[in-house]
Parts: C-alpha cells; sequence; structure tokens
C-alpha cells in the first residue's frame, strides 16, 4: 500500500511538470536552462525498504484463529459448570445407594450390584473424561499465550520501523484478543481454583444457573418459608457442616444441623434444636455463624442471637428500626442479616429514611451496631439482599423466572450505582438469599426447595462488562 501511494505522488509530480516540458537529466533544477529552451527537474527518492504488508496479514490471521478458540474455550467452561454440577449430584446419588446396600444387603440381588458396579465405572469414565478436557484447556492457554507473545513482538518492531497509523489499528484488534484470553483464563482460574476470601475484585459479574439440590427435611412443600446452607465462619471441625430450618409460614421455630452436604440430602441430622417458644423468630432473613443463629423477633421487634454452644440467648433492639418495611414478596422481612468476608451486617428500614435501606455492620461480641449508611433504595421495591466484600447487591423480581442484581452500596468509598446481573429462579417465590464468603456461594431457599448460585467476580484491571451508572 505505501509502494502505491509513493508511486501515485510520482505520477502527480509528473503530470504537472509536463507542460512545462518534458524530464530530462541536466544539472539545471527548477528554472530556466540555457540552450535549446526552458527544462524543470524533478527527482523522486523511493525510500530504501517498503513496507512489510505480510507480516502484518500475519498478525491479523493469528488474531482471527485465537478469537475462534477462545470462543470455543468460553464454551467449554460453560460445559464444565454443568458436567461438574451433575457429576457431583451422580457421586452423592452414587454413595447414598451404596450405603443403603451396606445397611441392608439383603435387600438386594446380584442384578442391583452389577447395575450399580456399572453405574460407578461409567462415573469414573465420565470423570477422566472432564479431567482430560480440562488439561486439555490448560495445554490451548498456554498455546495461545506464546501466539500472542510472537505477535506483539511483531507488532512492537512495526510500529517502531513503519507506518503507526496501521500497526496501531492491529495493536488495538490484538488488546482485545488479549483481554479475551485473559477473561477465560480467569474464569477457568474461578471455576476450578476459586479464590476463596479474596476482595480483589471490583464486584460480581455473573450468577450461574441454579443449582437445585432437592425438597426441604421436611419432605413438605408446604415448608415454603426458611432458609439452608453453610455456617458462614464455622467452628473447627464444622467446616462441612450444612443447616436448615423452614415452615409453613414466617416463622423460626426449630433448626436442624448436618455433618456434610451428603447428610442433608439423606436428611440425617446430627442435632435438632427446638426453640424455646419465647424465643421464636420471624421473617426468614435469618442466617448462621460461628454456631449461633442470628434473626429477627416481634416480642419486642428487634433481634435476637441464640448460640448453640454455650446454649445463650440475647435479644436487642434498634430504636429507630420500623416493622412497616419489608421485602416485596415476602412478609416481616424487616431486618436482614448478612454475613461476607468481612463480619456480619444488618440491613433495614426506617421513618427517617423514607423505607429506603440502611446498612449496619454488627459486632458479634457485643451483638451492638458499630457504623450505619445510608443508602438510596427503597426496600418495599427489593426482593431480597446480600453482602459480598463490604458491598451490599440489593436485587429485585423482572419476573416469573428472572432475578437481577440491580443495585449495589459500597461502604468502603460510599459509592452508589445501579449494575445489570440477571439470574435465574428455580420456582416462583424465595424467602431468603445470602452469600457465604467460605465458597463463595449464593444460597437460596425457594419454594420449599435448597438451590445455591456460583457467582463470577471481576479480578481483572479493568472492568469486563458494561461499567455501572453511578447515582450522584
Amino acid at each position: 500500500m505505501i509502494d502505491t501511494l509513493y508511486f501515485l505522488a510520482l505520477l502527480s509530480s509528473a503530470m504537472a511538470w509536463g507542460r512545462l516540458g518534458l524530464l530530462s537529466e541536466s544539472s539545471v533544477r527548477n528554472g530556466t536552462g540555457g540552450g535549446s529552451g526552458d527544462r524543470c527537474i524533478c527527482d523522486a527518492f523511493l525510500p530504501s525498504s517498503t513496507f512489510p504488508i505480510k507480516d502484518l496479514v500475519v498478525v491479523e490471521q493469528t488474531a482471527v484463529e485465537i478469537s475462534h478458540k477462545l470462543e470455543l474455550e468460553m464454551g467449554k467452561l460453560e460445559d464444565y459448570e454443568i458436567k461438574l454440577t451433575a457429576y457431583e449430584e451422580r457421586i452423592i446419588e452414587l454413595s447414598v445407594q451404596i450405603e443403603q446396600m451396606e445397611k441392608n444387603p439383603d435387600a438386594y440381588n446380584d442384578a442391583d450390584k452389577v447395575e450399580i458396579k456399572i453405574e460407578i465405572k461409567q462415573a469414573e469414565a465420565l470423570i477422566k473424561e472432564l479431567h482430560l478436557s480440562i488439561k486439555g484447556s490448560t495445554t490451548v492457554f498456554e498455546s495461545l499465550r506464546i501466539q500472542i507473545t510472537v505477535m506483539v513482538q511483531t507488532l512492537t518492531r512495526l510500529e517502531l520501523t513503519y507506518d503507526k497509523n496501521l500497526v496501531l489499528v492491529t495493536r488495538r484488534e490484538y488488546i482485545k484478543v488479549q483481554l479475551q484470553l485473559e477473561e477465560c483464563e480467569r474464569r477457568h482460574q474461578e471455576l476450578f481454583n476459586p479464590n476463596i476470601g479474596s476482595c480483589a475484585h471490583t464486584g460480581i459479574i455473573k450468577v450461574s444457573k441454579p443449582v437445585v439440590s432437592q425438597l426441604n427435611a421436611n419432605l413438605n412443600a408446604g415448608y415454603k418459608y426458611g432458609g439452608w446452607g453453610k455456617d458462614s465462619k464455622p467452628i473447627p471441625d464444622r467446616e462441612s457442616m450444612y443447616w436448615y430450618s423452614g415452615y409453613s409460614s414466617a416463622s423460626i421455630v426449630d433448626i436442624r444441623l448436618y455433618t456434610n452436604y451428603k447428610n442433608l440430602l439423606l436428611r440425617n441430622h446430627f442435632q435438632h434444636h427446638n426453640l424455646h417458644s419465647s424465643w421464636y423468630g420471624t421473617g426468614n432473613n435469618f442466617i448462621f455463624r460461628d454456631n449461633t443463629l442470628y434473626y429477627q423477633i416481634n416480642n419486642p421487634f428487634g433481634l435476637a442471637k441464640l448460640n448453640f454452644t454455650t446454649g445463650k440467648y440475647e435479644s436487642k433492639v434498634i430504636p429507630r428500626a420500623s416493622s412497616r418495611f419489608s421485602y416485596t414478596n415476602s412478609p416481616n422481612q424487616n431486618f436482614d442479616f448478612a454475613a461476607d468476608e468481612s463480619g456480619l451486617w444488618l440491613t433495614y428500614a426506617n421513618e427517617e429514611s423514607a423505607g429506603r435501606m440502611v446498612i449496619a455492620k454488627i459486632n458479634e461480641l457485643s451483638f451492638g451496631v458499630e457504623e450505619e449508611w445510608q443508602t438510596s433504595v427503597y426496600k418495599p421495591g427489593v426482593s431480597n439482599a446480600f453482602m459480598v466484600c463490604g458491598v451490599l447487591y440489593a436485587v429485585k423480581t423482572v419476573d416469573i423466572k428472572t432475578e437481577e442484581i440491580f443495585y449495589k452500596y459500597d461502604t468502603k468509598t460510599k459509592q452508589e450505582s445501579y449494575v445489570s446481573v440477571p439470574f435465574e429462579r428455580f420456582q416462583d417465590k424465595y424467602s431468603n438469599l445470602d452469600f457465604n464468603p467460605t465458597d463463595q456461594k449464593l444460597y437460596m431457599y425457594n419454594d420449599g426447595y435448597y438451590v445455591n448460585y456460583n457467582l463470577w467476580f471481576n479480578y481483572t484491571a479493568k472492568a469486563t462488562v458494561e461499567p455501572p451508572v453511578l447515582l450522584s
């Protein structure tokens, strides 16, 4: 292309001077010479080297190839997530069947045992297949990174030597490919090596599809109110413990504890605590932390804390809190406890704030409020909320199948913004939604079913999604 430009420039010059006479090799320049008449001399200098367009074409082709490969790998990551969930559930089912066979071997014949062995072999084969796929993805990432390194070296050489404008356009395309690779590697890392406990990110950018475990331990679809999950600050030897509490109304009357996820599915609790009638709670926005249940009570209207290690019960009144403001889909959810990497939180609304949500940091030892932040989001317009790394995330119902994280408030910067992170709901309504920092999952009690979600965080320096709209 540059050769063509030089040739056109030379041709234009020749045409411009053509009216004055033919070009000659006379020593006379830009003026009138003697002898046979006026002459004009025009010297043209061609560059000593031409632009290596072939190198640039190779770089562009490589960028296209890498982009296609990354699209394939991103699709694989979605498949990995689905397969991991399916494999986990199938392994648990097999474990339950084997345990039942061990307890009552006479109830099973040889055909049943052979069938179980075949299913185990199939599960092993599937796991090996997934393992090879994961290793294959890692190899692809390493290969792509080498290709991109070569692209950088080529572009840098071209930029330093030749036409910067043309190279910079291609460099911008390279940067897009580089960001795609980083995003793909980040998702791969989060899925298989989650950075538990880290807050070195700018927030949630994606919520997975719902992972449905099963119907509640009471085997009652009428128990639509309640909650389930893991201890957000487990005591020693209880890191794998799960809990569940459910009822037919927005009341908290008991809680069951399970040593691990398998026993939760088997409905095999190791502790079942029935609350004293004077300690009954309401609202279903309770959490379990440090072997302690934090929940709302109505007599008096306030907070309660029941420690199952010591058996101690405490209550506290928040003077300015109002019982008028609850979440959209659930009654009596005036107080909402939450836990994250930095500790225990509480949200509520009051008359002074005209129903807008207030965030409070709770001291776990004194059960008192350490600090408060006023938000601009109206609580009755919110279906639920949770905390991650000191940031409040508010959720609203979009339609019969969709929820959306639409608002967040950062207590560190006191900055609030609108966001849009939609996610799928399993059943129509839910009464409890909380983040657990020990596994970075969202736990939802959805019309009597145990449901959880994986979260993706933006760990990159530059946002990979559209930036939030800041509120003034």
